[in-house]
């Protein structure tokens, strides 16, 4: 026998070490929730996994387990099974899982030791690690934080990643929170999210952190909400400012939303595909704020919007956006942030450029 390793509930391990999880739940199962780690090798296919689902309501257990054997038997089994026998030996120090630990990861377990291979499972499943996932972004919810606030561009994600007790909350999400904030890569499952973030903290739970920092959001980031406990921890937190001068915020900008962003799309579609990505990306972005902007004034961004899609396609410059990103910046999002900023007022401890913060938050954290 190969890996004889005894099955584990030490969920606390293999959330933290990123341990390699064959989860062999049907893959709608897999997509709606997940460990960040895990790999779906289904033991079911949807299509099966809904018919013994029915026969199991319908006949009992025992009917629903007989039904199971007669749809994956044969051809169908043993390629399963050569699938499964080559996860194995990838990954070595890894687990089988399925929902609850119960019927599909033990007979996966059954048939791999069948085959000359050992491998343990992880006890409880995929329930038990979610809901461990779920204590930890309680408990850990509770540790003092600090937030991030300042205008757009200000540099606050770059800062936040760089810092070891940073909690990089747009990245979990897969958005930047703001109208354009969507990147090339959906959005994870609001389950994904929570799942993220719990592995996130494990990670960064040394023992040796003073507090979290986490960017000033709002209650959601795209269509992911930060989870309850988290966000009322924030609210009670203090806050830095970055303040940075106007044409550093640009710089920043052009670099993130227009250079790195019309790379991301042409890296994965053809030439004409990804600038039209690219276009609609940036509409989107203003269209979902037009009723602020005004009709007006969003026709007039709209119109210098095209200008410069097709002046940067042609060129490759990305100066004709400053003509709709830095009136945006004046009129729409600079004062909206300091609204925002004015009701959080007794919050702040500190205040200063992006240097000056990064001195600060490194000093207290």
């Amino acid at each position: 026998m190969e890996n004889a390793r005894p099955n584990t509930q030490n969920y606390e391990h293999l959330l933290r070490a990123d341990i390699p999880l064959i989860d062999v739940r049907a893959p709608v199962e897999f997509t709606q929730g997940a460990m960040p780690a895990a790999l779906n090798l289904p033991l079911m296919s949807d299509d099966e996994r809904a018919q013994v689902g029915t026969c199991y309501k319908q006949r009992g257990q025992q009917a629903a387990i007989e039904l199971g054997h007669s749809l994956v038997q044969g051809e169908i089994r043993e390629a399963r099974l050569q699938k499964w026998l080559e996860l194995c030996r990838q990954n070595p120090q890894g687990y089988l899982c399925c929902a609850r630990g119960g019927l599909r990861s033990h007979l996966v377990q059954q048939w791999l030791r069948e085959a000359g291979v050992d491998y343990p499972l992880v006890e409880g499943g995929y329930k038990a690690l979610r809901h461990y996932a779920m204590d930890v972004i309680e408990s850990r919810s509770r540790w003092p934080m600090v937030l991030v606030s300042g205008n757009t561009g200000g540099g606050k994600t770059i800062l936040i990643r760089s810092l070891p007790t940073g909690v990089d909350l747009e990245g979990l999400a897969h958005h930047r929170g703001s109208s354009f904030g969507r990147t090339i890569v959906e959005q994870p499952s609001q389950t994904n999210f929570e799942n993220n973030l719990a592995v996130t903290l494990l990670k960064k739970s040394d023992g040796s952190q003073k507090r979290w920092v986490v960017e000033d959001e709002g209650r959601m980031i795209g269509s992911r909400h930060i989870p309850e406990c988290f966000r009322e921890q924030m609210l009670r937190s203090p806050i830095v400012v970055i303040d940075e001068p106007f044409e550093q915020r640009l710089a920043r900008l052009k670099t993130e939303y227009f250079q790195q962003m019309s790379e991301a799309f042409l890296s994965v579609h053809d030439e004409d595909t990804a600038w039209q990505n690219y276009g609609e990306y940036l509409h989107h972005g203003l269209f979902a704020i037009r009723r602020r902007l005004g009709m007006e004034r969003f026709a007039q961004f709209t119109a210098r919007l095209e200008d410069a899609l097709v002046l940067q396609r042609k060129t490759g410059s990305v100066e004709g956006h400053l003509a709709w990103l830095s009136p945006l910046l004046e009129e729409y999002y600079d004062p909206m942030y300091r609204y925002q900023l004015s009701k959080k007022a007794d919050n702040i401890v500190f205040r200063g450029n992006y240097q000056q913060v990064e001195a600060w938050l490194r000093d207290a954290t």
